[in-house]
């Protein structure tokens, strides 16, 4: 895939980063309004996805970020499941408790451990949706040649 007209590239350049921000906050601020980690990963995936499309699948080495995303994939789902293991370490019989102290309602340090919950599930969700993403790609480059 060659990619697209200047036009479109130059726009996508401009809204990937406002959209990768809008991701970011939509994660962050999960614990606090409606999103979280799924749905600013789908965000975050959406804007690198958008950058793909544009500039095109030929000017990047796409096994190489396969790799790097399943990886990225895989890390993130580690860490989500460590935090869950250590609630068990620091002395709760829960399973994903929350031990850290919760702050002050309203915050955006307030839910204790909820916030690095959704951080790394945004991280996961993204990284697991461009896999899919870049598999599809690589699947259709293949078959074309």
């Amino acid at each position: 895939m060659k990619g697209m007209s200047i036009i479109v590239k130059k726009v996508t350049q401009l809204l990937s980063g406002i959209i990768f921000l809008y991701g970011i906050y939509i994660i962050t601020h999960g614990h606090l309004t409606p999103g979280g980690g799924f749905a600013g990963g789908a965000i975050i995936a959406g804007a690198y996805i958008l950058l793909i499309l544009a500039f095109g699948s030929d000017t990047i080495k796409l096994k190489n970020i396969e790799k790097g995303s399943s990886l990225t994939e895989s890390l993130a789902i580690f860490i989500v499941l460590l935090l869950a293991v250590l609630a068990f370490f620091l002395g709760s019989k829960i399973f994903f408790a929350n031990y850290l102290p919760k702050g002050q309602l309203g915050e955006i340090i307030s839910a204790g451990v909820i916030p690095l919950y959704n951080i790394f599930i945004g991280i996961e969700v993204a990284a697991a949706i461009i896999t899919i993403f870049l598999a599809l790609i690589i699947f259709k480059e293949e078959i074309t040649k």
